[in-house]
């Protein structure tokens, strides 16, 4: 096969996708064609070491476990008291109930680290009550998409564990440098509510007082009782991998079982609970690993064939210069995310920009992290916006299609600012990581 032939590789692979066949499947099957017709038979073994690199890594262990701890929190209930505690304290701002639901998306997704997960969770408890207090559709549907699309950049995020492994990078520095960014983007998340909701009272009512007439004593305690323990988990689990305490595997152990004594503290520990968590995170860690081993057998086809070859060949030709290649791979991204998955996109445009970028003398840490940036934007673009998607299947009957887009234009913009940011101040993701870890 020429290694012409091997750009092929995309299009056949964009068209099965279209035709309906599952992303994971797609990509094993291009990479099965194409690799016989370069290889032969022996490709086979080309992907039997492919599959025992996935089945024998220590990092993508993690994965499970990273699951587990956000499904256990999710199924026992310990994450509808943290979100009934964030907002005893939100509820009094300009679009207080949509603020607390930004915040406890955050510390969700700090939890789980699953887009799916966090935003289902708290799709379901936030929809409700900001239908029963008149919020605006769209505000809402915009609310939850976003604030659901942070488990992908808020540690420990299992799309990080799965794009350190495929560029080669710590998982400790990946998640000191998405911190910032992330925090960033949640906070703008925060001040777009806030300063649109000041701006039009009518979209967000706010509750009456007397029916916020909590004592501030209950408060506290509610608030102590119900979020220190879990935020003293989060901050064992991501503390231990930032300062290198533990590795991944150990430090994500450590959260699964934490969150299952967790349960026990709060006195929600059943076996039926601890049947659902394992049935969640068995199903989503199949997927998750199934569609990884399909990536990465793919990109092996196309770089083994003189892909990434010719790919480099076709970006110095173009003559754009190191900042117009990286705009470049970075609009590619974002375009992907029309038709792909976050992991499909990752799979396949990472083994290729790497070597690009860094030839091109970038940071690998920074690059990741604006490539996260703009795989998050696609969560929240159509057709394939995986964030609509998810609640979509949640959401009641009288909020439409319509209101899901119409919400989630202004959160994609600030995405945007993000990006820009990170862009003009590289120290926004770098910095973290040079302070706790000693990179240069």
């Amino acid at each position: 096969m020429s290694v012409d032939l091997a750009l092929w590789m995309f299009p056949v692979l964009l068209a099965a996708i279209f035709i309906g066949v599952p992303v994971a499947f797609a990509l094993m099957s291009v990479a099965l064609i194409f690799g016989v017709a370069q290889f032969g038979e022996s490709v086979v073994i080309i992907f039997a070491h492919r599959v025992e690199e996935i089945s024998s890594s220590h990092i993508l262990a993690a994965v499970p476990c990273f699951i587990f701890m956000g499904a256990i929190l999710e199924k026992s209930g310990i994450a509808e008291g943290m979100f009934e505690a964030i907002h005893l304290w939100t509820r009094r701002l300009p679009g207080g109930l949509a603020v607390g639901t930004i915040v406890i998306c955050v510390l969700f997704a700090a939890s789980s680290g699953v887009v799916g997960a966090t935003e289902t969770v708290v799709g379901m408890l936030a929809t409700p009550v900001m239908l029963r207090y008149g919020y605006d559709k769209g505000l809402i549907s915009g609310t939850i998409c976003a604030g659901g699309s942070l488990g992908s950049i808020i540690p420990p995020s299992v799309l990080v564990v799965i794009l350190a492994t495929i560029a080669d990078l710590g998982i400790g520095e990946l998640f000191a440098a998405m911190l910032f960014p992330g925090l960033v983007l949640a906070g703008l998340y925060i001040a777009y509510i806030l300063i649109y909701c000041l701006l039009k009272p009518a979209v967000a009512p706010r509750p009456a007082f007397e029916e916020d007439a909590t004592p501030l004593l209950h408060k506290l305690w509610r608030t102590v009782l119900v979020l220190i323990p879990p935020l003293a988990l989060i901050a064992a689990v991501l503390g231990s991998i930032i300062f290198a305490i533990a590795v991944p595997t150990e430090a994500a152990a450590v959260g699964a079982i934490g969150g299952l004594l967790l349960t026990i503290f709060y006195g929600k520990f059943s076996i039926a609970v601890v049947r659902e968590a394992l049935m969640t995170t068995l199903s989503i860690t199949a997927m998750v690993l199934t569609i990884v081993v399909g990536g990465l057998m793919f990109s092996g086809v196309f770089a083994g064939t003189g892909g990434l070859t010719a790919l480099q060949n076709l970006l110095a030709q173009a003559n754009l210069g190191p900042w117009g290649t990286v705009s470049l791979i970075l609009l590619i991204t974002f375009v992907a995310g029309f038709v792909l998955d976050l992991i499909s996109i990752m799979l396949i445009l990472v083994p290729l920009a790497i070597p690009i970028v860094t030839g091109l003398g970038f940071d690998a840490v920074w690059f990741c992290i604006a490539l996260l940036i703009m795989m998050q934007t696609s969560l929240l673009t159509p057709p394939l916006a995986g964030a609509i998607f998810y609640f979509r299947a949640i959401a009641p009957p009288e909020i439409t299609l319509r209101d899901m887009y119409r919400g989630v234009m202004p959160f994609i913009a600030l995405h945007f600012v993000v990006l820009v940011l990170i862009v003009a101040f590289p120290s926004l993701a770098l910095w973290l990581p040079s302070v706790l870890l000693g990179f240069d």
